[in-house]
């Protein structure tokens, strides 16, 4: 042990209210990259040539000049395979090489600082905990196997300074602990007591309110205790000292409240009895209030950290946060960290006004528990930050923003709120330099999955849709492609032509919408912050990118439209126009621009992009073009106009009946009076009420033949039977509108129900379709005798709708992982189990009783207790059993 003058320098230092300005002003070490720089063992990506390398070529070009003639290759060759070859890298360097690339993997990590220690050289050992550390910090776990290495006297400041740097954002229980060892071990000597209580107090101001402190408070006590007086004045400054912190500690849920509690009631009743049942009175309730919370959050925090796993080494397992995938059991576990972290917020232990400061550094200090646990899920850092600006901390909100992106570079919950706060406060161009970052990031995370993706997928090719496709198969007209001649490419918007587009798979484009929200809100800022032409400025970047989706030419246009009062709908109208040179394959985008130039009464414009795109697209594509200019028309169009785009439609689609399209036309705001009355629509919502009744199947008839009349099965996929219909997805959504509140806005639909019926009002893509009218009355017949049998199927199993929601949320029986009984084993047991009978008729056992007193015969009272088998209702005398 030893006790030098330094070492108490430093803890005079650190105990202290330090200012945050001298806290960092405290030189830490080099960075990881400085130490790999200075590391003369690290190889790195590039390697020099050996002196036998450089002496062999000097050797060869002194021959050459004396020769005065070139060395042949084939000379070259040979005196490269007689140079001694590199050293390989050592396993160390390629799991540290790989580890930059991936950083986000704990077992690999904890293999590496196994390799670090094994091979037992600090440098190595440092820059392997540096590097960690850079990616997981306040892991306490690596902390303190970190400062192991640095415990010998000669490396005490070394020490030091790591404790510097660890214990100043620190709220880990475990961490204190050590750093107190560490306090009592260097400072031994009475002079040096009071360093000591100084760590203490440092410690408990910290993290005090931990349940897992107890040990800390214990340890203080009995340190307390442990001091030396000579004097009654010493003696009773003891004594005030041990009271004080028994009194903060019993009012805490500590592990081990209960003994401190214990321990105080001797310890006050050894001075004074009467003082202390006055003290102790007055502690009661915090102390009981303190128990009943200690329960409580036990029962939360034990989900939340489950024990670690055993480690291989002779160290204690690192445990570092993996990265998220989102699955059940971590949804599960998000959830249970938001339940705990609002329980603290409620404030349980019932603090006053007056302890609010206590409060807060609770919270604080569990919020900070939980961003280092949940490291990766930007839902517990906002949840941080917005506590802790609710707590008119503003400065202290931007720093968990900020620490937050750090460690979830893609978090667009974490990014946008910090660029909202920036803006709030007017840092304009800090919000740009964000917005310019996490473009940057989402753009190499796309560049990635592109690549990814033209790996798997080198022999298929995407479809207009978005669907992968063989290579040789033929290019027909659904590849969703633009005429040769239809809309120019030749603009100076046009930021990418048609073979630089992305892939359209699924996974990409999902990714390419979600970037184009960044550009949108990007957009936004700099219009809302700045002005128009910062918001053009934004927007010609944006063009430039081949990344951007069409999303950002609608909302940049709508943008001009609505907030430039000057001339916007014409430049609307222009980047509109633009962005059909890109994406004029993208039938979204052309429904988009086509309804902006409808409601700007841009009729000519409309007209015209209406004739020059619908030949673009195939049939099965272009419908919703059809029903979108085919309303137009039927509103404000005359009637001439009308007849002649429903005769365009026919020969379209040439399975579509005609009345489908006259009811169209006299529809408005969702109001069909002749689907509702003359084909029976309306009756048909109110039939389920009648299943029961005679007429069910008159019913059910006349109802199927009004559907047959204004539906084709043209459009049903050909491996689909007539008699096998699936249901339509806007029927659903308007049963899930019309759910009583207490149920989700969706169900599960279970196996044994068969799907609803479709009556859809034809106000989208018609979901079924049947033959051309010669066939009407084959495919009506069948299809009568499917909606019977399903009216049937729905007769025997109809639920209440309060039983039909809870069935539905009934969890998937895949999902059970517990134990799995045996069929016959557990109806073996329940045949067998002796169960006594409760009525008189009961079967007797199988060993005759002795016959009952005359008394207990005649009185009426309960018969003795019947302990043989149970063979159902009646007994074994009347039939056999029922089970």
């Amino acid at each position: 042990m030893m006790n030098s003058p330094p070492n108490r320098s430093f803890f005079s230092v650190f105990m202290t209210d330090m200012s945050e300005e001298q806290q960092d002003s405290i030189v830490g070490i080099e960075t990881p990259t400085e130490i790999a720089t200075n590391d003369t063992e690290y190889i790195g990506d590039k390697t020099q040539p050996t002196e036998e390398i450089l002496n062999a070529l000097n050797a060869l070009n002194q021959t050459t000049a004396q020769n005065g003639h070139e060395q042949s290759s084939a000379q070259l060759s040979n005196v490269k395979q007689d140079t001694p070859s590199q050293e390989a890298p050592s396993e160390w360097h390629v799991l540290h090489e790989k580890l930059r690339e991936q950083p986000h993997d704990p077992d690999g990590w904890n293999k590496l600082v196994d390799l670090a220690e094994a091979r037992g050289e600090i440098e190595q050992i440092k820059q392997t905990y540096e590097a960690l550390l850079e990616v997981y910090p306040n892991t306490s776990s690596a902390q303190i196997a970190y400062l192991n290495h640095f415990l010998s006297p000669g490396l005490f400041p070394y020490a030091e300074e790591l404790f510097r740097r660890f214990l100043r954002s620190s709220p880990l229980v475990d961490l204190w602990k050590f750093y107190l060892t560490y306090v009592r071990r260097v400072n031994t000597s009475p002079a040096s007591r009071e360093a000591v209580s100084k760590a203490y107090e440092f410690a408990l101001s910290r993290i005090g309110q931990d349940k897992d402190s107890g040990d800390i408070w214990s340890d203080y006590i009995q340190f307390l205790k442990a001091g030396e007086t000579t004097t009654t004045w010493e003696e009773q400054q003891k004594m005030d000292a041990l009271r004080k912190v028994y009194h903060r500690a019993v009012q805490i849920p500590l592990e081990n409240v209960e003994r401190l509690w214990s321990e105080l009631e001797t310890f006050e009743n050894s001075l004074n009895k009467i003082t202390a049942k006055k003290f102790m009175s007055d502690l009661s309730p915090s102390y009981m209030q303190a128990r009943t919370v200690l329960r409580q959050l036990q029962r939360h925090l034990g989900p939340l950290f489950p024990p670690p796993p055993a480690s291989s080494s002779t160290r204690p397992h690192l445990y570092l946060p993996p990265s998220p995938t989102f699955n059940a059991a971590e949804r599960a576990l998000v959830g249970a960290w938001k339940t705990y972290l609002k329980w603290e917020e409620s404030n349980p232990l019932e603090f006053e006004d007056k302890d609010k400061a206590t409060l807060i550094s609770r919270i604080q200090g569990v919020y900070r528990k939980a961003a280092i646990r949940m490291r990766f899920y930007a839902e517990i850092w906002y949840m941080a930050f917005v506590w802790t600006n609710s707590m008119g901390k503003p400065e202290e909100a931007l720093n968990i923003l900020k620490s937050g992106m750090e460690a979830n570079p893609t978090s667009f919950l974490l990014h946008f709120a910090y660029c909202e706060l920036q803006e709030s406060r007017k840092e304009h161009a800090e919000v740009t330099a964000t917005f310019d970052k996490f473009l940057d990031v989402l753009r190499a995370e796309l560049d990635e999955l592109e690549n990814r993706v033209n790996s798997a997928n080198s022999s298929f090719t995407s479809d207009g849709s978005g669907r992968t496709v063989p290579t040789n198969a033929p290019a027909g007209n659904g590849s969703g492609s633009l005429e040769a001649g239809t809309i120019s490419n030749t603009s100076s918007f046009a930021t990418q032509a048609s073979d630089e587009k992305p892939p359209k798979v699924k996974e990409l484009s999902d990714r390419r919408q979600e970037y184009g929200v960044v550009w949108i809100m990007y957009i936004r800022f700099a219009r809302r912050a700045l002005d128009l032409k910062a918001f053009r400025s934004v927007f010609a970047k944006a063009r430039r990118d081949r990344w951007t989706p069409w999303e950002v030419y609608e909302a940049a246009a709508l943008m001009e439209y609505h907030c430039n009062k000057d001339g916007g709908t014409g430049v609307a109208s222009r980047i509109f126009e633009k962005g059909l040179e890109t994406y004029g394959d993208e039938i979204e985008f052309v429904l988009r621009y086509l309804g902006f130039l409808i409601s700007v009464n841009d009729e000519n414009n409309a007209r015209a992009l209406f004739e020059r795109v619908i030949t673009a697209f195939p049939p099965e594509r272009a419908r919703p073009l059809w029903e979108r200019w085919a309303r137009y028309e039927y509103q404000y169009g005359d009637l001439e106009a009308a007849q002649k785009l429903e005769k365009r439609i026919a020969e379209v689609y040439p399975s579509d009946p005609p009345i489908k399209r006259f009811a169209q036309r006299h529809t408005y705001l969702g109001t069909d009076a002749i689907a509702a009355r003359d084909l029976g629509f309306a009756m048909a919502a109110r039939q389920p009420a009648a299943l029961g009744s005679a007429g069910t199947s008159n019913s059910i008839e006349k109802r199927t033949d009004s559907l047959f009349s204004l539906t084709s099965v043209s459009h049903m996929p050909a491996s689909q039977p007539l008699t096998k219909r699936a249901s339509s997805p806007d029927y659903k959504r308007r049963e899930g509108s019309a759910r009583p509140d207490f149920g989700p806005p969706s169900k599960r639909q279970r196996p044994s129900s068969p799907p609803p019926r479709d009556r859809e009002r034809w106000d989208g893509p018609p979901r079924r379709r049947f033959g051309s009218p010669a066939g009407w009355e084959r495919e009506r017949d069948r299809e009568l005798q499917h909606v019977k049998k399903e009216r049937e199927d729905d007769k025997a199993s109809t639920l209440p709708t309060v039983i039909s929601w809870f069935v539905g949320q009934l969890p998937n029986p895949a999902s059970f992982d517990g134990p799995v009984f045996r069929t016959d084993d557990l109806m073996m047991l329940l045949r067998n189990a002796v169960i006594p009978s409760a009525t008189r008729r009961a079967t007797p056992p199988p060993t005759p009783l002795p016959p009952a007193p005359p008394a207990a015969r005649t009185s009426g009272g309960r018969p003795p207790p019947d302990y043989g088998p149970y063979q159902g209702p009646g007994g074994g005398t009347r039939g056999g059993r029922r089970y």
